[in-house]
């Protein structure tokens, strides 16, 4: 996976709580064998009229950000199936990071993003930062002001700064665990691979069992080894 140290590009606004991954990927897009080629089924009911041509009043279709490469949304953003195509699509669309805003007040929570899809941005490299409802607010509120205005998020100092007349940043909170693994691009392949050595370890000082097809039990010494 590819490391994420800072992005700064467009910042589009997506200003819809609740999307689910079905609108970030439709069902149709999920045939393919592949993991490539999914940007153009983004968001593919909205960005598009049922004679295919593209929809004029969907945001991204707009030129200004055509080329954005963060995503400012509402709350509970990736809910819905567990797909992971979902963030595959944002990622080859070109979004490096997501910004959706934390809603708390009294008994209720309403996250950001949905625990599977933000877990999901983890392992393919996207940051999803949650800020608070107001601070998001003043995002899509500067955004509307300046139409195409840049924006940079920066992991290493946890802000995200507008490059608009005010160029006032936001700090954002984040895992000290989940950000050491988007640093250094460890998904959970690699992570598991980071500690070979006492995996290895292990296996020297412990006999591992396979079942085999017949039934009976082969003793090895280490993974796929007879």
């Amino acid at each position: 996976m590819q490391a994420f140290t800072s992005v700064r590009g467009v910042i589009a606004p997506l200003d819809r709580a609740n999307v689910d991954t079905d609108q970030i990927i439709p069902k149709q897009f999920l045939k393919s064998i592949a993991r490539s080629g999914f940007e153009r089924g983004l968001f593919f009911d909205w960005r598009y009229l049922p004679d295919g041509r593209p929809n004029p009043d969907f945001v991204l279709n707009a030129p200004v950000y055509q080329k954005a490469a963060i995503l400012v949304v509402r709350q509970n953003f990736g809910c819905g199936s567990s797909r992971e195509h979902a963030v595959w699509a944002l990622a080859q669309y070109g979004f490096q990071a997501l910004i959706a805003p934390k809603i708390s007040r009294e008994n209720i929570h309403i996250p950001g993003f949905a625990d599977i899809f933000r877990n999901n941005c983890a392992k393919n490299g996207i940051l999803a930062v949650e800020l608070d409802a107001p601070q998001v607010d003043e995002i899509f509120a500067r955004i509307e002001r300046h139409p195409g205005v840049e924006a940079t998020v920066d992991l290493p100092g946890q802000t995200i700064t507008l490059h608009d007349d005010k160029g006032r940043g936001f700090s954002f909170d984040i895992e000290p665990s989940l950000k050491k693994r988007l640093l250094q691009g460890l998904d959970d392949i690699a992570v598991t691979l980071s500690h070979r050595q006492a995996i290895a370890a292990f296996e020297r000082r412990h006999d591992v069992w396979l079942p085999q097809k017949n039934g009976d039990r082969h003793k090895c010494q280490g993974f796929g080894q007879e």
